[in-house]
């Protein structure tokens, strides 16, 4: 048995899952029980609770695992609550200084996030002779003037996803300055190459840290009241509409940014039994319209953003529009829809039904049973997930398949390190990129899927 659970702003949805021993990975479970009960305002685990309660006393004892699509961080962010006030490092020096720190965030946001920022020279490169050395006073200097006042730090380097020496260093600086129980959060761990957008994930994973860490403490307290098989294994939801583990979460709580929507697509096209198709997902006030290929979200491009802030996380592409809006969710469809071919759409959540056949003129219409509980749906039907990237510069004698290879491994654990069961795990390589702002190099992208490890 596999129980997930999504919490939502009005309600929190509970299913109960046959596994059918596939571990979650595959679309052969069968939904045995589903529930719905309202949310509790500002209780992300009372609302978990209260919904697994409603589940059946004896099939819930069976159940060897708890997938949570939480929310606590969309949430924070949106109603600026709850945020770290965080000091954000940037090295880079001049070569990094055309746009401050925090440049474009929402003005609310920025104030309550912010604790400083401070540019400091220093950076990487692709190659050993590419960088430049670490102000290391300007460091102390910038830790020591925020001591007491920012709880939480993000580092952010210049090329640091090819080379994070300097930013680990500058964190031992910051806690020998600041206190070595502050969390320094840096951005080689969290983000791809650009700048930008990998400096503000990372700042808010950082305004994050304490929240989530917070949240993860009550669902640990609250697991002897839930009534689940001994060992039960217990995740949560990520952005890319896998599945991570409560103590991965607590080390990059940014990436729950966004799993809502990832599980409600991922979990409309398992129950649609379709791996490509558009998903609308309708709820009382707005619809949201993104995409399945092959069976997990379709991604943002370039424009993504969480909370108004562009960022480098793989979020899912979403359009929103007005619940009872139907020529506006029509005209999201088709924008959804590829360049050749038309694909079917699932319609689920709780206002699916009223939106009529007529209103998406030219489409397979899919309406599954439980497509009101997709988001939990997802949740436990879904992986443990992990992926990997990595620029490097192409060129005679290079040989990029063992680089490839490398970049596989990784994934795979970062898989295991998100609680995957390391006998389990599959990669998948994606296709190399090209990076238009630098000649001769190359992304390799690989991801990485397995069912938990058992406990």
């Amino acid at each position: 048995m596999i129980i997930g659970v999504d919490v939502g702003p009005t309600g929190t949805d509970a299913v109960l899952l046959d596994g059918g021993g596939t571990g979650g990975v595959t679309g052969g479970s069968r939904a045995l029980r589903a529930v719905r009960v309202p949310s509790l305002p500002g209780d992300a685990v009372g609302s978990l609770v209260a919904a697994v309660e409603a589940l059946p006393r004896e099939l819930r004892a069976r159940a060897s695992q708890l997938a949570v699509g939480l929310r606590v961080a969309d949430r924070a962010l949106a109603e600026r609550a709850g945020l770290a006030h965080v000091g954000v490092l940037r090295i880079g020096g001049e070569a990094a200084d055309t746009v401050r720190p925090l440049f474009g965030w929402p003005a609310e946001l920025r104030d309550a996030v912010c604790a400083g920022t401070a540019n400091v020279a220093g950076g990487g490169g692709l190659g050993p002779r590419d960088g430049a050395p670490l102000d290391r006073d300007a460091v102390a200097r910038f830790g020591a003037e925020l001591a007491g006042r920012a709880e939480a730090f993000a580092v952010c380097a210049v090329f640091a996803p090819a080379d994070g020496t300097q930013e680990r260093e500058a964190a031992g600086i910051l806690r020998a300055e600041a206190g070595a129980d502050v969390p320094v959060v840096l951005s080689g761990e969290i983000g791809s190459l650009g700048l930008l957008r990998r400096e503000n994930a990372t700042v808010l994973d950082a305004a994050l840290c304490l929240l989530v860490a917070r949240v993860a403490d009550e669902l640990t307290a609250a697991l002897p009241l839930l009534g689940l098989a001994p060992g039960a294994a217990v995740l949560v939801t990520r952005h890319d509409g896998t599945l991570m583990s409560l103590d991965h979460l607590r080390r990059q709580p940014g990436l729950s940014l966004g799993s809502g929507p990832a599980c409600t697509i991922r979990g409309a096209g398992l129950l649609g039994g379709v791996r490509d198709a558009v998903v609308a997902d309708i709820g009382e006030r707005r619809a949201r319209v993104g995409a399945l290929t092959a069976g997990y979200p379709q991604e943002a491009g370039p424009g993504g953003r969480i909370g108004g802030v562009p960022v480098s996380l793989r979020v899912p592409e979403l359009l929103t529009v007005g619940a009872a809006a139907h020529r506006d969710l029509a005209e999201a469809v088709d924008r959804m829809q590829p360049a050749a071919g038309r694909l079917p759409v699932v319609l689920v959540g709780g206002g699916a039904d009223s939106v009529p056949g007529r209103a998406l003129p030219g489409c397979d219409v899919v309406r599954p049973e439980h497509g009101g509980v997709a988001g939990a749906f997802g949740a436990a039907a879904s992986p443990v997930g992990g992926h990997h990237e990595r620029i490097v510069r192409a060129g005679p004698g290079r040989r990029l398949d063992a680089v490839r290879d490398e970049v596989r491994d990784l994934a795979r654990a970062g898989a295991v390190r998100a609680g995957a069961d390391p006998r389990r795990v599959r990669t998948l390589l994606e296709p190399d990129l090209t990076v238009p702002y630098l000649p001769g190099a190359l992304l390799l992208r690989a991801r990485a899927f397995g069912p938990p490890l058992p406990l």
